[in-house]
Order: structure tokens, then C-alpha cells, then sequence
């Protein structure tokens, strides 16, 4: 942890960049010093990517001063950026997958021999083993590595910044793909890098990591600086009453439901992945059910399950009493199923095609008329899910790749519910989106169950389990290991069942106390 009466590391000083029709970045100052884990957050759009790619040489600014050490510096490419000890990880990995990791990490600044005729690969190998051993990646310097796991991999481009003596790492969104496990070891890695003097620019959605890791929380708004908080400060609320500028009072909007009568009845359901492992429960009209376990409990493979991706292998599903064979997606749609995959991207949008024409994809079969589709009825359902769910795009004829994750994430909702399923399945419904866009999709999951539709959903952020769950189902290594109604729910007996140990007997007393673990 720096200490800031000494001189910052970095400094920036009234920088600006205008795009056309845009103000990106209006006058943002920010400074880092040695050792100094600094989150930068805000809302999509708030020029945290705007400043990180200035800062990197992949933009130029149009205005303002960056300083190291005290002195102006001229920041006009990439290769400029990393002669000053700046190097950025962006969330989408920047690695030659069909090379080694030695090769990666010296790619364009190969040691030569032998006058330069030759590369030197001992030297590669040798300096290799010592940075994989700094990141503390057991892996050797010849494997390949489109071979490795994402965590992994994510440990190669750290271990490729400091090949180049990093001073400054900018991470952006580097947990958005990694496993519990792998999020623990890269925070230990981040504090060690600190330690060693390395400054450290962290941004993420997932307020829970910064709070957790930052020693100082830089608050960016519509591209302007919206606020600081020390390390004292920083905890849920402050941080978001800075990003959205108004004050959070109950950050979750969820009242205890009226559960009514039965929609979904799972009975010893056999899934491919746990096949040993029957799994029974029910879902039923008007509530919303949370389902919280760690990676790799089976929690996704079970929706999966019951929307027919991966059909049961045995047991009984029933919807409002009636037995249906779920062996393909269009069974489960046909039962009045819907699923919002994990992964929008590559399940739930196809990138290149128009916002109306992802919102109508589920709904093709139904609204066609003699073979062809319906325009008008289309146009229709399109418009209506935009106003219902509040997609932030400038037509409907917008290609959906071009939105930010928040209204891509709202565009996959908006596909299903074009259908008014009966049970929605919502596989981490606010991964990769900000806290605006959180703020919405929780009150839209209220709006549905309010209108009786049944809502499942898995999340592995704890506060949103507590916050928004009727009653939570927690998985464990394939099986559901118990169920807390709300007034049991805390993280102490959420953390318990899913780790394969029995609940506490200990439970929240009040509505007050519950929301304490929330927040």
C-alpha cells in the first residue's frame, strides 16, 4: 500500500477525449502510487475502458497531461506505453493460443543469438520459468497455450506484463471467467505484485472484489470524475450512490412473495454431468428461488437439464402437474419453459444480427403465418420488449454486438419473455453487467414474479442470493444439499451447504439482520 504523501506513481490531469457525438472523458483526473491497488468503477459508459486505452496508447487523449514520477509524458502508442512500464490485461485475453507460453511471452521482443540470426529459446525457457514462478503458475514454458484453462491463461498474461517490468498493470475485468479457486489466487498474486511496488488500476463490476481488494476507489460518472472513497469508505453503498449519483437505500428491491401452487415438480432427476445424484425439488407460482453453490456444483448443468440442453438421463419433471419429456429445447419452450444461458454471447445472441431480430428469434414459429413471418408482429413484440425492459438502443435495427452487456443482457430476457413463459430460468442473470443495469434486471425479476411466473435462478454473488431470494437451493457436488427458506438465509449457512457441511442453527432473527449480510 503506497502512501500518498510521497510522490504519485502515475498521475492524470484533466484528460478529455470526445468521440463523434460523444464526450467519452470530461477533464478525469486520477493518480496511483507505488504499490497502490486503485479500483476505477461506474456504470457502463462511464469512460473507465476510455481511460485504461489512453493510458495503454491504444487511444490517444485530445486534452490533459499524464505524468510519471512527477514528469509529463507522451503517451502515442502501445510500444510507448509499455517503454514506461504500462501494461494493460484486457478482459478478452490477447494471447497466440496455438503458442507456448514462452513464446508469449516475449512475442516481438524475442532474445536473439549468433548475431541476431537466431532466437534464444534457453534464454526464453530460463526467464519463462522465472515469471510463471512470480505469478505462481506451476505450468512449463513449452506448454501451449490454447491448452491451459482460462485462469490460467489469465496467469500468462499477467506473467507476460511484468516480462516487460510493469510498472502500472491495468486489469480490466480479469475475474469474469475465473473459478472461485482461480479468483483467490489471482487476488493473492495482485497483492503480492503490489507489495513489490507494482501499481495496480483494477476494474470490475463485482463491488464485493473491490471492496475486498482496494486500497483507493476512483468513481467515474458520464465521463467525469464522480467521486473518491479511501479505504475506509468503500463499502457497497458508497460506491454505488457515486456511480448512479443518488443514495441506495435498498440496493435490492425484493418484498417477501406469496408463493402459490405448484409449477415445476423435479422428482430424482439424473443429470448427465452427476448421474449418482438425484436431485428433487419444486418451483412454485409467483416466488423466486435462488440456487447458490461453488464452481463446478452443478448448478448450470442442472438448468440445463430442465430446458433440455442436456436431457436427464432418469426422473420425473412435471409442469402445473402434468408430466412432459424435456429431450430437446423446444420441448421445454412447448412446456413453457424459458432459459437465460450464462454466457449471452455465445448462447443467448447472435452478435452481427439486429436487436429486432435476436428479440423475435424464440418467437419465429409462433408469430409466422403460412410459412412466412409476420413483419407487423414482429416490429410489435420488438417495440414492446425495448419499452417493457428498457433497452438503451438507438433503433431496433441496431446490431445487438454494438450494445453494452447491460442491454445485451436485457435483449436475451426481452427473447423469452416475448413468449410469457411460465417458468424462467436465469443462469448468472447480471454477469458482466453494471450496477445500473443490476439495479433493473432485479426490478424486472420482481415485476414477473409479481405476475405469478416462477423464477429460478443461479448466482454466484452472494449478495445477490441473500437479496433476492424467497428461498435458496444449495448445490453440492452435483446434489442439492439443503434448502433455506429466508428467515435462514445468511452466508454463514449458504457457505456452509455448499462447502458439504450441515447449516447452523443460527439464523438472522430479523428482515433487518438479513439485510445486513447483503450489504
Amino acid at each position: 500500500m503506497s502512501n500518498n504523501t510521497q510522490q504519485p506513481l502515475l498521475e492524470v490531469c484533466g484528460v478529455s477525449k470526445r468521440f463523434p457525438g460523444v464526450l467519452a472523458l470530461d477533464q478525469v483526473r486520477m493518480r496511483a502510487g507505488k504499490g497502490e491497488i486503485v479500483a476505477v468503477v461506474g456504470e457502463n459508459g462511464a469512460g473507465k475502458s476510455t481511460l485504461m486505452k489512453i493510458l495503454a496508447g491504444v487511444q490517444p487523449a485530445d486534452a490533459g497531461q499524464i505524468k510519471m514520477d512527477g514528469r509529463e509524458v507522451k503517451i502515442d502508442s502501445v510500444q510507448k506505453a509499455l517503454s514506461q512500464g504500462i501494461a494493460l490485461i484486457h478482459q478478452e485475453l490477447n494471447l497466440a493460443d496455438n503458442l507456448d507460453i514462452g513464446a508469449n511471452l516475449f512475442l516481438g521482443r524475442e532474445p536473439k543469438r549468433w548475431w541476431g540470426l537466431t532466437i534464444d529459446k534457453r534464454r526464453i525457457a530460463a526467464e519463462s520459468a522465472q515469471y510463471l514462478k512470480q505469478v505462481g503458475l506451476d505450468a512449463e514454458p513449452s506448454s501451449i497455450v490454447g491448452g491451459l484453462p482460462i485462469g490460467r491463461q489469465q496467469m500468462v498474461e499477467i506473467a507476460k506484463a511484468l516480462s516487460i517490468n510493469a510498472r502500472i498493470l491495468i486489469m480490466d475485468e480479469p475475474t469474469s471467467s475465473l473459478s472461485q479457486r482461480e479468483t483467490e489466487q489471482l487476488f493473492q498474486v495482485i497483492q503480492d505484485l503490489a507489495g513489490k511496488g507494482v501499481a495496480i488500476l483494477y476494474i470490475s463490476h463485482r463491488l464485493g472484489e473491490v471492496r475486498k481488494l482496494a486500497d483507493r476507489v476512483v468513481v467515474l460518472r458520464d465521463g467525469k470524475n464522480a467521486g473518491e472513497l479511501q479505504r475506509s469508505e468503500i463499502n457497497h453503498d458508497n460506491m454505488v450512490r457515486l456511480m448512479v449519483g443518488r443514495e441506495v437505500s435498498q440496493f435490492y428491491p425484493h418484498k417477501p412473495h406469496h408463493a402459490g401452487e405448484p409449477v415445476l415438480e423435479a422428482k430424482e432427476l439424473r443429470t448427465p454431468r452427476h448421474p449418482t445424484k438425484p436431485l428433487s425439488f419444486t418451483l412454485r407460482r409467483g416466488e423466486i428461488v435462488g440456487m447458490a453453490g461453488l464452481v463446478g456444483a452443478g448448478r448450470t448443468e442442472l438448468l440445463q437439464t430442465l430446458f433440455g440442453v442436456t436431457p436427464a438421463l432418469e426422473g420425473i419433471v412435471r409442469i402445473e402437474g402434468i408430466e412432459r419429456r424435456l429431450r430437446k429445447p423446444t420441448d421445454a419452450i412447448r412446456a413453457g419453459l424459458a432459459l437465460v444461458p450464462e454466457d449471452r454471447k455465445q448462447q443467448g445472441l447472435v452478435l452481427e444480427m439486429a436487436v429486432r431480430e435476436n428479440l423475435s428469434l424464440a418467437a419465429l414459429q409462433r408469430d409466422q403465418k403460412n410459412g412466412f413471418l409476420h413483419p407487423a408482429r414482429e416490429r410489435q413484440i420488438c417495440a414492446e420488449m425495448i419499452r417493457q425492459l428498457r433497452v438503451k438502443t438507438p433503433s431496433e435495427e441496431q446490431t445487438v454486438r454494438l450494445l453494452s452487456g447491460g442491454n445485451q443482457q436485457k435483449v436475451v430476457l426481452g427473447k423469452w419473455l416475448a413468449l410469457n413463459p411460465k417458468v424462467l430460468l436465469l443462469d448468472e442473470p447480471t454477469r458482466g453487467v453494471d450496477v445500473g443495469a443490476k439495479a433493473e434486471i432485479y426490478a424486472m425479476i420482481e415485476r414477473l414474479a409479481k405476475t405469478g411466473m416462477a423464477i429460478l435462478f443461479v448466482s454466484s454473488e452472494m449478495e445477490e442470493i441473500l437479496g433476492m431470494s424467497d428461498r435458496t437451493l444449495v448445490m453440492h457436488e452435483g446434489r442439492i444439499a439443503g434448502e433455506l427458506p429466508r428467515p435462514a438465509l445468511s452466508e454463514e449457512n449458504v457457505m456452509r451447504l455448499a462447502t458439504g457441511q450441515e447449516q447452523t442453527t443460527k439464523t438472522p432473527q430479523s428482515e433487518e439482520q438479513i439485510w445486513s449480510c447483503a450489504n
